[in-house]
Parts: structure tokens; sequence; C-alpha cells
């Protein structure tokens, strides 16, 4: 068990990433409290979300960026070395296909800051999750 010194939040795995503090109330705080390099990004993958779902809202859920619309539709995050994408396991399956060059895992598909982020992918599975009523 790890201790962050700075929250007192007990983890199981030594130094491990999260967030301390008050959660941001807004996606707007969310990517303002990132490094700068990253808000560029956070700012792309949010245009690309909305772009695709207009009529969604923008709320923090999850301490993270979300989308909804009568449930959570889709949510993104901020991390040291990728983008997290969070649209649930039915999405991944159904995208399994164009997903085949970044790491996923049962819910989650991490897009490396080093790669070019796929902005019409996330559109596309923002879109899909939307269209078929699942959420993660």
């Amino acid at each position: 068990m790890w201790q962050c010194p700075k929250c007192g939040r007990d983890f199981g795995k030594q130094n491990q990433d999260h967030y301390c503090g008050e959660p941001p109330r807004t996606i707007d705080a969310y990517i303002q409290e990132q490094p700068e390099h990253v808000q560029t990004v956070l700012n792309q993958v949010r245009d690309a979300i909305k772009v695709a779902l207009p009529d969604a809202e923008e709320r923090i859920s999850w301490r993270m960026p979300t989308y909804w619309q009568g449930h959570n539709i889709i949510h993104f995050a901020a991390f040291k070395k990728h983008i997290g994408l969070y649209p649930g396991p039915e999405a991944i399956e159904e995208f399994a296909g164009r997903l085949k060059e970044y790491k996923t895992s049962k819910g989650a598909i991490q897009f490396p800051y080093e790669m070019p982020i796929p902005l019409d992918l996330i559109a596309d599975i923002a879109r899909w999750c939307s269209d078929t009523g699942y959420y993660p």
C-alpha cells in the first residue's frame, strides 16, 4: 500500500498517478491544469467530440471531462504519456480494427502524445456511443 504524501490517499501501486486536491468543476478548468503541450491535445480532442456530439452536455464525471446526454456517453483524460479515452468495452470491440496500433483495455484506449491523435476516430467512437445509446 502506498500513501500519497500530498493528499494522503491510499493506493495499491507505488507512486500511482492520480489527481491531488479538489477535482476541477469544468472542462475548461481541467484543461488549464494540464501542461501547455497537453492542453493543445486536450482541446483538439474536446473539439472533435463537441462536433460529433453537438447536443451533449459537457461536465466533469469521475474527475474526467465527460459528455452527457441523459447518461455519460464518453470520457477522456490526460496522463503523463497519453490521452485516455473511455468509451466502454462495447465500443472497444466495435472499433477493434481501427484501434490495432493503440493500447486498449476493457473500456479504455491510450493515444500516446508521440503519435498523431486520431481525431476522426475519436469523433466516430463518440458518435457510435451516442447513436447506440451505449454508455461506459
